[in-house]
């Protein structure tokens, strides 16, 4: 008897990574024209790149709004997966020049604030000490802001708060969990969580402000948010002003000149290590991935 397989054979779409950078470029320009230039090539170059990339994967990306031509909200994925590669591109390149060339290394770290400024700055300068030949670049931003670019391969590394929910392309390593604790304005008695409020808290996209708000819920306080600031010593101050009560960090609550009522821990969050996901290994942001783990155990 002869057995015969009825798995069918599906073959790969002839893509080139230059199309799929076109699509990044489209996602990321506000004009056709400024995605070209982006690239490098002209519109009606970059026009039939992705005409022949929606012809290659059978799947229409674009739709005409007027006499405008966008991305459509269904071609999620296929962005998802064109920054992937390109970013992994990037990095197959930066890698194979430094090889080749034997040129000093280069490695791009994004940090929140707390972390550069409170938690590894010495580490940061023992590894620019210990490796002269290797050129630090640091960047501190907001966690989302941070994951944009690490996505984007404009990063190498990434600190920040753990996201809540995967990020396509990347893979997160736990660092280490840091108490938040309420901070209330000076001379305010602190009562059950029903008479907490208004706050003043990180901006409504940050992933620390959704772990607070989901925390304030639980315990019945209301939530009434009269201002935001991605600056954890602004939100301090406007909390000394008397404008609102918020949430911190220890070493961004306290220990200045004048410090607010301070209240109970309300929750951990969790400091993660994120990078690309399969993206080509880099000894020198291996290294000091490792030193951040390390210091932080």
């Amino acid at each position: 008897m002869r057995w015969v397989s009825d798995r069918r054979q599906h073959s790969l779409p002839d893509i080139s990574i230059r199309q799929l950078e076109y699509l990044v470029a489209i996602a990321d320009s506000t004009t056709w024209a400024v995605a070209a230039e982006s690239v490098g090539v002209s519109a009606s170059a970059l026009s039939q790149g992705l005409s022949e990339l929606e012809r290659r994967i059978g799947v229409a990306l674009f739709e005409s709004v007027g006499r405008r031509r966008l991305l459509r909200p269904a071609a999620q994925p296929a962005l998802d997966h064109a920054r992937q590669v390109v970013s992994l591109t990037h990095d197959l390149t930066r890698w194979a020049d430094r090889l080749g060339s034997a040129q000093s290394g280069r490695v791009t770290v994004g940090m929140i604030d707390v972390a550069a400024v409170d938690y590894f700055p010495t580490i940061l300068r023992s590894f620019r000490d210990d490796r002269p030949d290797v050129e630090l670049r640091l960047s501190v931003a907001p966690s989302r802001r941070l994951l944009d670019d690490l996505q984007g391969g404009r990063l190498d590394l990434v600190v920040c708060v753990a996201p809540p929910e995967p990020v396509a392309g990347v893979d997160t390593v736990a660092l280490m969990s840091e108490p938040l604790v309420v901070y209330a304005p000076q001379e305010i008695q602190i009562g059950p969580p029903s008479t907490w409020g208004p706050w003043v808290l990180f901006p409504d996209d940050s992933h620390t402000r959704r772990l607070v708000v989901d925390h304030l819920a639980r315990l019945g306080a209301p939530v009434e948010v009269v201002a935001e600031s991605h600056q954890p010593e602004v939100l301090r101050e406007m909390v000394i002003l008397g404008m609102g009560w918020t949430v911190l960090p220890r070493s961004q609550g306290e220990g200045g000149a004048t410090d607010p009522t301070v209240g109970q821990q309300l929750l951990e969050r969790d400091l993660v290590i994120a990078t690309r996901s399969g993206s080509v290994s880099d000894p020198a942001a291996d290294a000091l991935a490792a030193a951040l783990l390390a210091a932080s155990r």
